[in-house]
């Protein structure tokens, strides 16, 4: 059995595909592990909306029922959103063991971009890529988004890498790995809920169009993958300092509970919602909703360059 024989792509998605039209990919384990019940689901809809907004069609991908489903739309995204937690974390090494179970998973970045690229599917849109967790010099904690990231031919749009992750340690292996770093309209790459981080994008770019250019030639030349960095809006930053305060709380607790490998990021990530009493929350729908704006607005450019 070919890969292509586990596609199940909805009808809408599968007819922009058909037509050349742009389409954006949205990963799901934001859904499943990035934020609670219901604020998930409406969140999911409303990056949807956004997306549609700025003239692309969505395709939120996630593995369900022994297929990998591009599309993900109606009932099937309530289920989704109502497993939370309960779902499988899907990165590439479970793929093969959820597709024979059966079961219900979240895509991670890497998981989504061998998914889109096998639909067909160039432009992505997340909140932040996973990288290297701090102190990965004695755990070796770096995420397969790295790796994807230089060998799939896939754009991944997002708000630079999760606070929580080692920026410096993250850039270096991006660059080891030969992933470009793009910054729309920033010299800066930022730190998720922050616009800067204090590390240089490897390019600038102020038009979609010269960034669909670089994914249009990064594709045409077989070179793997791109990252672009989109900060989050000004209004939705948090203060730098403060987030960092909380961060190290969060980590401090979950060293304190031995949390570690794939449950990690969850953790961290729930812990500092409660520590800054749900605004980390509201910055991270902000961000991904701002990140589905600029990908769709790329994958115009994309799709008006090959027609």
């Amino acid at each position: 059995m070919t890969a292509t024989a586990y596609l199940s792509i909805s009808p809408d998605v599968q007819q922009a595909l058909d037509a050349g039209a742009p389409v954006v990919a949205l990963e799901s384990t934001i859904i499943t592990h990035g934020m609670p019940y219901p604020q998930n689901l409406e969140m999911a809809k409303n990056v949807e909306a956004v997306v549609r907004q700025h003239g692309a069609v969505p395709a939120t991908i996630a593995i369900m029922d022994g297929k990998f489903c591009v599309g993900v739309s109606g009932d099937d995204l309530q289920r989704l959103a109502l497993a939370g937690g309960s779902a499988a974390k899907a990165s590439r090494r479970d793929v093969s063991a959820l597709l024979v179970k059966g079961a219900i998973a979240g895509t991670t970045v890497a998981t989504t971009m061998q998914i889109a690229a096998l639909a067909g599917i160039k432009v992505f849109a997340t909140g932040g890529i996973g990288g290297v967790h701090r102190g990965a010099e004695t755990t070796f904690d770096i995420s397969a988004d790295l790796q994807e990231l230089s060998r799939t031919p896939v754009a991944v749009v997002c708000a630079g890498a999760k606070s929580i992750l080692d920026i410096a340690k993250t850039l270096e292996v991006l660059e080891t790995n030969g992933v470009p770093v793009l910054g729309f309209g920033t010299d800066e790459f930022p730190a998720f809920w922050a616009r800067q981080s204090g590390f240089p994008v490897d390019h600038r770019f102020d038009d979609v169009a010269d960034i669909a250019a670089v994914i249009a030639n990064q594709i045409a030349l077989g070179m793997g993958g791109v990252l672009v960095a989109n900060p989050i809006p000004v209004a939705d930053e948090l203060d730098p300092a403060a987030i960092e305060a909380r961060i190290a709380e969060a980590i401090a607790g979950a060293e304190a509970e031995g949390v570690s490998r794939k449950a990690l990021t969850p953790f961290l990530l729930n812990r500092i919602f409660e520590l800054t009493g749900g605004k980390s929350l509201v910055a991270n729908i902000a961000l991904v909703e701002n990140n589905a704006m600029v990908a769709a607005q790329i994958a115009v450019a994309l799709a008006a360059r090959a027609a």
